[in-house]
Protein backbone atom coordinates (compact mmCIF):
# COMPACT_ATOMS: atom_id res chain seq x y z
CA UNK A 1 0.00 0.00 0.00
CA UNK A 2 1.84 3.65 -1.40
CA UNK A 3 1.45 6.16 1.81
CA UNK A 4 -0.03 9.42 0.82
CA UNK A 5 2.33 11.79 0.53
CA UNK A 6 2.20 14.51 3.09
CA UNK A 7 0.91 18.20 2.05
CA UNK A 8 2.01 21.50 2.62
CA UNK A 9 -1.21 22.02 4.87
CA UNK A 10 -0.45 19.10 6.63
CA UNK A 11 2.74 20.22 7.57
CA UNK A 12 1.93 23.63 8.38
CA UNK A 13 -0.47 21.76 10.73
CA UNK A 14 2.15 19.70 12.47
CA UNK A 15 4.08 22.98 12.58
CA UNK A 16 1.20 24.72 14.38
CA UNK A 17 0.57 22.00 17.14
CA UNK A 18 4.33 21.87 17.47
CA UNK A 19 4.80 25.33 18.13
CA UNK A 20 2.23 25.51 20.86
CA UNK A 21 3.93 23.64 23.30
CA UNK A 22 7.32 25.29 22.79
CA UNK A 23 8.06 27.69 26.13
CA UNK A 24 8.02 31.08 25.08
CA UNK A 25 5.56 30.30 22.27
CA UNK A 26 2.10 32.08 21.05
CA UNK A 27 0.30 28.80 23.46
CA UNK A 28 0.39 27.37 26.47
CA UNK A 29 2.09 24.16 26.96
CA UNK A 30 -1.11 22.96 28.89
CA UNK A 31 -3.57 23.52 26.06
CA UNK A 32 -3.20 20.59 24.48
CA UNK A 33 -4.07 17.72 26.40
CA UNK A 34 -2.66 14.24 26.52
CA UNK A 35 0.92 12.69 25.05
CA UNK A 36 -0.05 13.60 21.63
CA UNK A 37 1.25 16.89 21.52
CA UNK A 38 4.93 15.82 22.32
CA UNK A 39 4.89 13.04 19.98
CA UNK A 40 4.41 15.64 17.14
CA UNK A 41 8.17 16.86 17.41
CA UNK A 42 11.51 14.50 16.59
CA UNK A 43 13.57 13.73 19.24
CA UNK A 44 16.23 15.88 19.01
CA UNK A 45 14.07 19.22 18.84
CA UNK A 46 11.77 18.22 22.09
CA UNK A 47 11.16 21.87 23.92
CA UNK A 48 12.95 20.66 26.78
CA UNK A 49 15.89 20.30 25.58
CA UNK A 50 16.95 23.66 23.95
CA UNK A 51 15.73 26.78 22.97
CA UNK A 52 16.15 26.46 19.22
CA UNK A 53 13.55 23.55 19.08
CA UNK A 54 12.22 22.58 15.62
CA UNK A 55 14.48 24.81 14.49
CA UNK A 56 14.87 23.20 10.96
CA UNK A 57 10.98 24.36 10.65
CA UNK A 58 11.49 27.52 11.05
CA UNK A 59 13.81 27.54 8.46
CA UNK A 60 12.05 25.74 6.13
CA UNK A 61 8.67 28.17 6.69
CA UNK A 62 8.12 29.46 3.56
CA UNK A 63 8.15 33.08 4.81
CA UNK A 64 11.98 32.61 6.14
CA UNK A 65 12.72 30.93 2.37
CA UNK A 66 10.86 33.43 0.34
CA UNK A 67 12.80 36.26 2.55
CA UNK A 68 15.92 34.66 1.88
CA UNK A 69 15.73 34.56 -1.62
CA UNK A 70 14.66 37.92 -1.61
CA UNK A 71 17.93 38.88 -0.18
CA UNK A 72 19.87 36.92 -1.97
CA UNK A 73 18.23 38.67 -5.29
CA UNK A 74 18.86 42.23 -3.86
CA UNK A 75 22.49 41.75 -3.38
CA UNK A 76 22.82 40.50 -6.83
CA UNK A 77 26.32 38.80 -6.92
CA UNK A 78 28.25 36.47 -9.16
CA UNK A 79 27.15 32.87 -10.02
CA UNK A 80 28.82 29.70 -8.40
CA UNK A 81 30.23 26.48 -9.97
CA UNK A 82 26.87 25.45 -11.92
CA UNK A 83 26.38 28.80 -13.46
CA UNK A 84 23.00 29.83 -11.91
CA UNK A 85 22.41 33.22 -12.44
CA UNK A 86 20.77 35.55 -9.62
CA UNK A 87 17.80 35.75 -12.08
CA UNK A 88 16.79 32.32 -12.72
CA UNK A 89 16.25 32.11 -9.08
CA UNK A 90 12.55 33.02 -8.83
CA UNK A 91 11.64 30.14 -11.35
CA UNK A 92 13.76 27.76 -10.06
CA UNK A 93 11.76 28.07 -6.65
CA UNK A 94 8.74 27.46 -8.30
CA UNK A 95 9.87 24.39 -9.68
CA UNK A 96 12.20 23.06 -6.99
CA UNK A 97 10.81 25.02 -3.63
CA UNK A 98 9.24 21.84 -2.25
CA UNK A 99 11.74 19.37 -3.04
CA UNK A 100 14.16 21.63 -0.88
CA UNK A 101 12.10 21.72 1.87
CA UNK A 102 11.82 18.07 2.04
CA UNK A 103 15.39 17.58 1.73
CA UNK A 104 16.39 20.47 4.43
CA UNK A 105 13.26 18.92 6.80
CA UNK A 106 14.99 15.76 6.51
CA UNK A 107 18.69 16.26 6.46
CA UNK A 108 19.56 15.24 3.36
CA UNK A 109 20.67 18.65 1.18
CA UNK A 110 23.90 18.63 -0.07
CA UNK A 111 25.67 22.07 -0.63
CA UNK A 112 27.92 21.93 -3.66
CA UNK A 113 31.61 23.18 -4.02
CA UNK A 114 32.15 27.35 -3.80
CA UNK A 115 34.02 28.62 -6.50
CA UNK A 116 37.56 29.57 -5.41
CA UNK A 117 38.40 33.66 -6.26
CA UNK A 118 41.23 35.24 -5.01
CA UNK A 119 41.16 39.04 -4.99
CA UNK A 120 43.96 41.68 -3.82
CA UNK A 121 44.21 42.89 0.00
CA UNK A 122 44.79 46.65 0.29
CA UNK A 123 47.68 46.07 2.29
CA UNK A 124 49.62 43.86 -0.06
CA UNK A 125 48.65 39.57 -0.55
CA UNK A 126 45.52 38.10 -2.14
CA UNK A 127 42.30 37.25 0.34
CA UNK A 128 40.84 33.96 -0.90
CA UNK A 129 36.74 33.76 -1.31
CA UNK A 130 34.48 31.51 -1.59
CA UNK A 131 31.30 32.17 -3.87
CA UNK A 132 28.32 29.58 -3.00
CA UNK A 133 26.04 28.49 -5.55
CA UNK A 134 22.85 30.79 -5.89
CA UNK A 135 21.06 27.82 -4.09
CA UNK A 136 23.17 27.61 -1.63
CA UNK A 137 22.98 31.10 -0.63
CA UNK A 138 19.63 30.95 0.06
CA UNK A 139 19.56 28.31 1.90
CA UNK A 140 22.89 29.71 4.23
CA UNK A 141 20.68 33.30 4.26
CA UNK A 142 17.56 31.04 5.70
CA UNK A 143 19.82 29.55 8.28
CA UNK A 144 21.39 32.75 9.32
CA UNK A 145 17.53 34.30 9.95
CA UNK A 146 16.73 31.62 12.06
CA UNK A 147 20.02 31.42 13.96
CA UNK A 148 20.83 34.86 14.16
CA UNK A 149 18.19 35.48 17.05
CA UNK A 150 19.09 32.90 18.73
CA UNK A 151 23.39 33.50 18.75
CA UNK A 152 23.22 37.26 18.53
CA UNK A 153 21.91 38.11 22.04
CA UNK A 154 24.65 36.09 23.53
CA UNK A 155 27.59 37.61 22.00
CA UNK A 156 29.85 40.73 23.95
CA UNK A 157 28.49 44.02 23.73
CA UNK A 158 32.81 44.84 22.67
CA UNK A 159 32.07 42.84 19.47
CA UNK A 160 30.60 45.00 16.37
CA UNK A 161 31.67 42.77 13.01
CA UNK A 162 28.65 41.79 10.64
CA UNK A 163 25.71 42.15 13.64
CA UNK A 164 22.49 43.70 13.37
CA UNK A 165 22.20 47.50 14.43
CA UNK A 166 25.80 47.87 14.86
CA UNK A 167 28.50 49.67 12.89
CA UNK A 168 32.27 50.21 12.94
CA UNK A 169 31.82 54.25 14.04
CA UNK A 170 30.33 52.23 17.53
CA UNK A 171 33.33 50.36 17.57
CA UNK A 172 35.48 53.48 16.98
CA UNK A 173 33.47 55.49 19.86
CA UNK A 174 33.92 52.63 22.54
CA UNK A 175 38.01 52.95 21.51
CA UNK A 176 37.76 56.86 21.79
CA UNK A 177 36.23 56.56 25.41
CA UNK A 178 38.88 53.90 26.79
CA UNK A 179 41.87 56.34 25.54
CA UNK A 180 40.36 59.31 26.63
CA UNK A 181 40.64 57.24 29.87
CA UNK A 182 43.94 57.24 29.64
CA UNK A 183 44.53 53.40 28.30
CA UNK A 184 46.72 54.83 25.25
CA UNK A 185 48.36 51.99 24.34
CA UNK A 186 46.53 49.10 22.32
CA UNK A 187 47.42 45.40 21.98
CA UNK A 188 46.86 45.25 18.08
CA UNK A 189 45.88 41.60 16.99
CA UNK A 190 46.09 40.11 13.72
CA UNK A 191 44.76 36.92 13.24
CA UNK A 192 46.61 35.45 10.25
CA UNK A 193 43.85 34.42 7.26
CA UNK A 194 41.56 33.72 10.26
CA UNK A 195 38.13 32.80 7.51
CA UNK A 196 40.58 30.43 6.58
CA UNK A 197 42.16 29.14 9.27
CA UNK A 198 38.89 28.32 11.58
CA UNK A 199 38.85 25.03 12.43
CA UNK A 200 35.45 22.80 12.09
CA UNK A 201 35.83 21.09 15.29
CA UNK A 202 36.33 23.49 17.52
CA UNK A 203 33.53 26.14 15.43
CA UNK A 204 30.67 22.81 15.63
CA UNK A 205 31.18 22.06 19.61
CA UNK A 206 30.65 25.98 19.94
CA UNK A 207 27.56 26.00 17.78
CA UNK A 208 26.07 22.77 19.27
CA UNK A 209 25.89 24.76 22.88
CA UNK A 210 23.26 26.50 21.29
CA UNK A 211 21.57 24.57 18.78
CA UNK A 212 20.55 20.63 19.38
CA UNK A 213 18.66 20.00 16.21
CA UNK A 214 21.27 17.50 14.43
CA UNK A 215 19.55 18.12 10.73
CA UNK A 216 20.60 21.77 11.32
CA UNK A 217 23.98 21.05 12.70
CA UNK A 218 24.75 18.14 10.21
CA UNK A 219 23.65 20.36 7.38
CA UNK A 220 25.91 23.56 8.82
CA UNK A 221 29.04 20.75 8.74
CA UNK A 222 28.50 20.03 5.18
CA UNK A 223 29.02 23.41 4.06
CA UNK A 224 32.02 23.71 6.19
CA UNK A 225 33.35 21.25 4.65
CA UNK A 226 32.05 21.57 0.81
CA UNK A 227 35.09 21.65 -1.33
CA UNK A 228 36.43 24.66 -3.31
CA UNK A 229 36.87 24.83 -7.36
CA UNK A 230 39.96 26.67 -8.11
CA UNK A 231 41.33 26.75 -11.66
CA UNK A 232 39.46 23.82 -12.49
CA UNK A 233 40.14 21.44 -9.81
CA UNK A 234 38.22 20.71 -6.57
CA UNK A 235 40.01 21.16 -3.53
CA UNK A 236 38.77 19.28 -0.54
CA UNK A 237 38.99 21.43 3.16
CA UNK A 238 39.17 20.48 6.43
CA UNK A 239 39.59 23.96 7.90
CA UNK A 240 37.86 27.37 7.35
CA UNK A 241 34.72 28.96 6.58
CA UNK A 242 35.25 30.92 3.47
CA UNK A 243 34.56 34.95 2.99
CA UNK A 244 31.57 35.21 0.23
CA UNK A 245 28.63 32.61 2.00
CA UNK A 246 26.00 34.65 4.19
CA UNK A 247 26.52 32.37 6.85
CA UNK A 248 30.28 32.69 7.86
CA UNK A 249 30.49 36.01 9.40
CA UNK A 250 27.84 34.97 12.43
CA UNK A 251 30.00 31.74 12.67
CA UNK A 252 33.15 33.35 12.84
CA UNK A 253 31.81 35.83 15.52
CA UNK A 254 30.01 32.97 17.38
CA UNK A 255 34.00 31.44 17.49
CA UNK A 256 35.34 34.94 18.04
CA UNK A 257 32.92 34.87 21.15
CA UNK A 258 35.37 32.85 23.31
CA UNK A 259 37.78 35.42 23.52
CA UNK A 260 35.26 38.37 23.33
CA UNK A 261 34.24 36.40 27.00
CA UNK A 262 37.63 35.65 27.69
CA UNK A 263 38.63 38.78 27.75
CA UNK A 264 36.05 39.97 30.01
CA UNK A 265 36.29 38.03 32.82
CA UNK A 266 39.86 38.82 32.59
CA UNK A 267 38.72 42.47 33.10
CA UNK A 268 40.36 43.91 29.66
CA UNK A 269 38.28 46.96 27.63
CA UNK A 270 39.10 45.87 24.02
CA UNK A 271 36.69 46.41 20.55
CA UNK A 272 36.50 43.38 17.98
CA UNK A 273 35.29 44.44 14.72
CA UNK A 274 35.48 40.72 13.05
CA UNK A 275 39.05 39.15 13.33
CA UNK A 276 39.91 43.22 14.06
CA UNK A 277 40.83 43.38 17.79
CA UNK A 278 41.93 46.02 19.66
CA UNK A 279 42.76 45.56 23.78
CA UNK A 280 43.57 48.76 25.56
CA UNK A 281 45.92 49.07 28.04
CA UNK A 282 47.57 51.33 30.64
CA UNK A 283 51.05 50.52 29.82
CA UNK A 284 53.55 48.78 27.21
CA UNK A 285 54.87 46.34 29.60
CA UNK A 286 50.87 45.60 30.91
CA UNK A 287 50.29 45.05 26.94
CA UNK A 288 53.08 42.73 26.33
CA UNK A 289 51.70 40.53 29.21
CA UNK A 290 47.96 40.91 27.39
CA UNK A 291 50.32 39.80 24.26
CA UNK A 292 51.79 36.40 25.38
CA UNK A 293 48.33 35.31 27.42
CA UNK A 294 45.55 35.97 24.57
CA UNK A 295 48.50 34.79 21.65
CA UNK A 296 48.32 31.54 23.93
CA UNK A 297 44.60 31.14 24.37
CA UNK A 298 44.05 31.76 20.79
CA UNK A 299 46.57 29.57 19.60
CA UNK A 300 45.70 26.53 22.11
CA UNK A 301 42.11 27.08 22.64
CA UNK A 302 41.17 28.25 19.92
CA UNK A 303 43.15 26.58 17.19
CA UNK A 304 43.61 29.84 15.30
CA UNK A 305 47.21 31.14 14.67
CA UNK A 306 48.41 35.13 15.90
CA UNK A 307 50.11 36.90 12.67
CA UNK A 308 53.16 37.68 14.92
CA UNK A 309 54.92 39.95 12.54
CA UNK A 310 51.71 42.38 11.99
CA UNK A 311 50.40 42.20 15.79
CA UNK A 312 51.96 44.90 17.70
CA UNK A 313 52.18 46.21 21.52
CA UNK A 314 52.25 50.39 21.27
CA UNK A 315 51.11 53.79 21.35
CA UNK A 316 47.49 53.75 19.83
CA UNK A 317 48.64 56.44 17.49
CA UNK A 318 51.09 54.53 15.96
CA UNK A 319 48.38 51.73 15.07
CA UNK A 320 45.15 51.70 12.97
CA UNK A 321 41.62 50.82 13.87
CA UNK A 322 38.92 50.55 10.91
CA UNK A 323 41.18 52.58 8.62
CA UNK A 324 41.53 55.34 11.11
CA UNK A 325 43.90 56.74 13.91
CA UNK A 326 43.05 57.08 17.48
CA UNK A 327 45.07 60.80 18.75
CA UNK A 328 45.77 62.13 21.95
CA UNK A 329 42.09 62.39 24.49
CA UNK A 330 40.77 59.52 22.18
CA UNK A 331 40.40 62.09 19.04
CA UNK A 332 40.37 60.65 14.99
CA UNK A 333 42.30 60.87 12.44
CA UNK A 334 42.96 59.08 9.33
CA UNK A 335 45.39 56.63 9.20
CA UNK A 336 48.05 56.89 6.43
CA UNK A 337 47.64 53.63 5.06
CA UNK A 338 44.15 54.81 4.71
CA UNK A 339 44.86 57.87 2.47
CA UNK A 340 47.34 55.81 0.02
CA UNK A 341 44.64 53.73 -0.48
CA UNK A 342 41.93 56.46 -1.23
CA UNK A 343 44.40 58.05 -3.75
CA UNK A 344 44.98 54.93 -5.27
CA UNK A 345 41.59 54.45 -6.00
CA UNK A 346 41.06 58.22 -7.31
CA UNK A 347 44.23 57.35 -9.60
CA UNK A 348 42.50 54.65 -11.03
CA UNK A 349 39.03 56.77 -11.59
CA UNK A 350 40.80 58.96 -13.14
CA UNK A 351 43.57 57.63 -15.61
CA UNK A 352 44.06 59.95 -18.55
CA UNK A 353 43.00 56.90 -21.18
CA UNK A 354 39.60 55.64 -20.05
CA UNK A 355 38.42 56.64 -22.97
CA UNK A 356 35.09 58.03 -20.92
CA UNK A 357 33.96 61.56 -21.10
CA UNK A 358 34.54 63.91 -17.85
CA UNK A 359 30.96 63.84 -17.10
CA UNK A 360 30.76 60.46 -16.36
CA UNK A 361 33.92 60.55 -14.93
CA UNK A 362 33.64 63.55 -12.58
CA UNK A 363 30.17 61.29 -11.06
CA UNK A 364 32.27 58.16 -10.81
CA UNK A 365 34.86 60.01 -8.51
CA UNK A 366 31.97 61.85 -6.99
CA UNK A 367 30.05 58.57 -5.48
CA UNK A 368 33.38 57.32 -4.52
CA UNK A 369 34.37 60.60 -2.57
CA UNK A 370 30.75 61.11 -1.00
CA UNK A 371 30.69 57.13 0.33
CA UNK A 372 34.34 57.76 1.73
CA UNK A 373 34.04 61.39 3.51
CA UNK A 374 30.83 59.81 4.68
CA UNK A 375 32.86 56.96 6.42
CA UNK A 376 35.35 59.29 7.66
CA UNK A 377 33.01 61.83 9.31
CA UNK A 378 34.25 61.72 12.87
CA UNK A 379 37.68 62.39 12.09
CA UNK A 380 39.55 65.45 12.53
CA UNK A 381 40.76 66.17 8.94
CA UNK A 382 40.33 69.43 7.46
CA UNK A 383 43.72 69.90 6.19
CA UNK A 384 43.88 66.42 4.49
CA UNK A 385 40.49 67.13 2.98
CA UNK A 386 41.47 70.57 1.87
CA UNK A 387 44.99 69.27 0.07
CA UNK A 388 43.22 65.93 -1.10
CA UNK A 389 40.45 68.27 -2.76
CA UNK A 390 43.13 70.29 -4.77
CA UNK A 391 45.36 67.23 -5.75
CA UNK A 392 41.98 65.95 -7.30
CA UNK A 393 40.72 68.85 -9.24
CA UNK A 394 44.67 68.84 -10.12
CA UNK A 395 43.87 65.43 -12.15
CA UNK A 396 40.80 66.53 -13.40
CA UNK A 397 42.47 69.29 -15.15
CA UNK A 398 45.04 67.18 -16.98
CA UNK A 399 42.32 64.49 -18.35
CA UNK A 400 40.43 67.66 -19.70
CA UNK A 401 43.25 68.93 -20.97
CA UNK A 402 44.39 65.79 -22.61
CA UNK A 403 40.79 65.35 -23.95
CA UNK A 404 41.69 68.45 -26.33
CA UNK A 405 44.45 66.56 -27.87
CA UNK A 406 45.68 69.45 -30.60
CA UNK A 407 47.01 73.01 -29.35
CA UNK A 408 44.19 74.97 -30.80
CA UNK A 409 41.25 72.70 -29.20
CA UNK A 410 43.11 74.07 -26.39
CA UNK A 411 43.92 77.46 -26.50
CA UNK A 412 40.34 77.56 -27.92
CA UNK A 413 38.60 75.92 -24.88
CA UNK A 414 40.98 78.54 -22.40
CA UNK A 415 39.93 80.80 -24.10
CA UNK A 416 35.99 80.42 -23.60
CA UNK A 417 36.76 79.71 -20.30
CA UNK A 418 37.87 83.41 -19.41
CA UNK A 419 41.87 82.77 -20.54
CA UNK A 420 43.47 85.88 -22.30
CA UNK A 421 44.23 84.50 -25.87
CA UNK A 422 47.87 85.21 -25.44
CA UNK A 423 48.27 83.13 -22.17
CA UNK A 424 45.87 80.70 -23.62
CA UNK A 425 48.42 80.11 -27.05
CA UNK A 426 51.66 80.03 -24.54
CA UNK A 427 50.19 76.87 -22.69
CA UNK A 428 48.38 74.97 -25.19
CA UNK A 429 51.67 75.51 -27.49
CA UNK A 430 54.02 74.42 -24.41
CA UNK A 431 56.11 71.22 -24.66
CA UNK A 432 55.03 70.92 -20.78
CA UNK A 433 53.83 67.37 -20.19
CA UNK A 434 49.91 67.38 -19.39
CA UNK A 435 50.60 66.88 -15.90
CA UNK A 436 52.84 69.85 -15.67
CA UNK A 437 49.86 72.06 -17.86
CA UNK A 438 47.66 71.06 -15.57
CA UNK A 439 48.88 72.87 -12.30
CA UNK A 440 49.64 76.11 -14.29
CA UNK A 441 47.80 79.62 -13.71
CA UNK A 442 45.75 79.26 -17.29
CA UNK A 443 44.53 75.60 -15.98
CA UNK A 444 43.64 76.88 -12.63
CA UNK A 445 41.70 80.01 -13.55
CA UNK A 446 40.07 78.26 -16.64
CA UNK A 447 38.92 75.21 -14.16
CA UNK A 448 38.72 77.15 -10.73
CA UNK A 449 36.98 75.76 -8.08
CA UNK A 450 33.21 77.47 -8.84
CA UNK A 451 33.54 75.67 -12.37
CA UNK A 452 34.12 72.29 -10.70
CA UNK A 453 31.16 72.85 -8.75
CA UNK A 454 29.39 73.71 -11.40
CA UNK A 455 30.23 70.46 -13.18
CA UNK A 456 28.84 68.33 -9.77
CA UNK A 457 32.22 67.46 -8.27
CA UNK A 458 32.03 67.01 -4.36
CA UNK A 459 34.50 68.61 -2.20
CA UNK A 460 35.80 66.82 0.81
CA UNK A 461 36.30 69.68 2.88
CA UNK A 462 32.86 71.09 2.55
CA UNK A 463 30.99 67.81 2.62
CA UNK A 464 32.76 66.94 5.79
CA UNK A 465 31.98 70.33 7.59
CA UNK A 466 28.24 69.56 6.64
CA UNK A 467 27.89 65.84 7.83
CA UNK A 468 29.66 67.41 11.16
CA UNK A 469 27.53 71.04 11.46
CA UNK A 470 24.64 69.15 13.81
CA UNK A 471 27.56 67.91 16.87
CA UNK A 472 29.23 71.45 17.43
CA UNK A 473 27.53 74.53 18.20
CA UNK A 474 27.93 77.35 15.06
CA UNK A 475 31.05 79.39 16.56
CA UNK A 476 33.25 76.22 16.54
CA UNK A 477 33.17 75.87 12.48
CA UNK A 478 35.55 77.77 10.67
CA UNK A 479 34.13 80.57 8.12
CA UNK A 480 36.51 78.70 5.44
CA UNK A 481 34.15 75.70 5.92
CA UNK A 482 36.40 73.22 7.93
CA UNK A 483 36.11 71.97 11.28
CA UNK A 484 37.22 73.61 14.70
CA UNK A 485 39.54 72.19 16.57
CA UNK A 486 43.00 70.77 16.59
CA UNK A 487 43.82 68.87 13.16
CA UNK A 488 45.61 65.61 13.54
Amino acid sequence: MVKPRQTSDDRQLRLFEAEVVIPGGSGEAGSVAGPSAESVLPSASRPEDTPSAALMERICDGDNLIRAMTKVRSNRGSCGVDGMKVSELEAWYLAHGEELREQLLSGRYQPQSVRGVKIPKPGGGERQLGIPTVIDRVVQQAFLQALEPILDPQFSDSSFGFRPGRSAHQALAQAQKYVAEGRIYVVDLDLEKFFDRVNHDVLMSRLSRHVRDKRVLRVIGRFLRAGMMQDGVCIERDEGTPQGGPLSPLLANLLLDDLDKELEQRGHCFCRYADDCNIYVWSEKAGERVMASVTRFLEEGLKLRVNRLKSAVAPVWERKFLGHRLLAEGRLGIAPKSIERFKARVVELTTRNRGISLGRMVTEVSRFLTGWVTYYRNAECSSILDRLDGWIRRRLRCFRLKQCKRAFAMAEFLRKQGVSEQKAWMLAGSGKGWWRKSNTPQASKAMGNAWFRDIGLVNLKSRHAGLNQWKKPPDTVSTSGGVGGRGP
